[in-house]
């Protein structure tokens, strides 16, 4: 809940006293919603207004505004760690954040069949269906077995009832055989 100081009442308000009041207040709502670096900004012009105490409130936050700026970003061992905290922001239903993870790794290694299925996953829980059906396809090329996991993956769940869906899980034995054939035919 944002404060909210009450200013003196007198007999001619100082403009900048209220400009600072108002400057302040911005500095705090930018606070809580972590946009440091524009809370900072707020709060620095409160430093040259006539108020000792709000001059002294605004440099505690500036200092905590600081702190959260000079953070340094996340550092990942490993893909497969980086790919575990963006499945770990899916599970927390932070699924921008995870997709931005996601389209990272994906970057680095185009063919890592682990990470397109998490895109896969996500893709379905965002309702981005046709997306999910090609990249859960993608990730099944380069590595098959992902059919199995696929089955049984509640995240695929809005695909459930997609004929699509089934097809790509349980392929038709004998149209792998039948593929090639149909594709050098109409090559000629």
């Amino acid at each position: 809940m944002p404060l909210k100081l009450a200013p003196k009442k007198q007999a001619t308000e100082d403009p900048r006293h209220t400009q600072a009041v108002q400057n302040y207040e911005s500095g705090l709502r930018a606070l809580q919603e972590h946009k440091f670096e524009k809370a900072k900004g707020h709060l620095q012009k409160v430093l040259t207004g006539p108020d000792k105490s709000l001059v002294d409130r605004a440099l505690v936050h500036i200092c905590a505004c600081d702190k959260n700026i000079d953070k340094p970003g996340l550092q990942f061992k490993s893909t497969e760690e980086h790919y575990d905290y963006a499945v770990s922001l899916i599970n927390t239903g932070d699924y921008v954040t995870a997709r931005e993870h996601l389209e990272k790794l994906l970057k680095q290694q185009p063919k890592a069949e682990f990470v397109l299925y998490g895109l896969a996953a996500l893709d379905c829980l965002t309702g981005h269906l046709e997306e999910s059906l090609k990249t859960l396809g993608e990730a099944i090329q380069v590595k098959p077995s992902l059919r199995f996991q696929a089955r049984n993956d509640g995240d695929f769940q809005n695909l459930a009832e997609d004929p699509r869906f089934t097809e790509l899980l349980y392929p038709d034995p004998g149209a792998s055989e039948a593929e090639p054939e149909e594709e050098e035919a109409s090559a000629y």
